[in-house]
């Protein structure tokens, strides 16, 4: 059976951790950033967690990490 392949749009915007938990960064945060409060932009700072419903989809896609 040939080897499955990784989606190289999720190998660039998803990374796994040790524990497994699946991390993205956040959206809303490339342009149009004048209009948004301070305190929204801080808040968009950082990775979050890949929600419960959206994991099964991300590891079929990244099957080897």
């Amino acid at each position: 059976m040939p080897k499955m392949k990784t989606k190289s749009g999720a190998k660039k915007r998803f990374t796994v951790s040790a524990s497994g938990r699946i991390k993205r960064a956040q959206a809303f945060k490339r342009h149009i950033l004048t209009k948004k409060d301070t305190k929204t932009k801080r808040q968009l700072r950082g990775t979050t967690e890949v929600h419960a419903a959206d994991k099964a989809m991300v590891r079929s896609m990244m099957p080897y990490a």
